[in-house]
């Protein structure tokens, strides 16, 4: 299943960091952070201008909505969620 988006949307696959490990050596899940998130740009719609498949990119950890496909977690949001690209 291929999954196409409308005008300024755009598709994101997550990127899965794991955890991290404090000083202490305690494991803090990435869903227990308040940072922005990251992801690859799978797809985008007919009116986005600045990203393209394959690009890196942080957003939000709460903008827009999850799917799933084949096991696959997807995050299809605004242009405008996106905060910025990784180069």
């Amino acid at each position: 299943m291929k999954i196409k988006p409308l005008k300024d949307r755009v598709v994101i696959k997550y990127s899965d960091e794991g955890m991290e490990k404090t000083a202490g050596g305690i494991y803090v899940p990435d869903v227990a952070k308040e940072k922005p998130q990251k992801g690859i740009v799978e797809a985008v719609g007919s009116e986005v201008k600045e990203l393209k498949a394959g690009n890196t990119v942080l957003f939000d950890k709460y903008s827009g909505s999850k799917i799933k496909v084949n096991d696959t977690e997807y995050l299809i949001v605004k242009e405008e969620d996106i905060l910025g690209i990784i180069e």
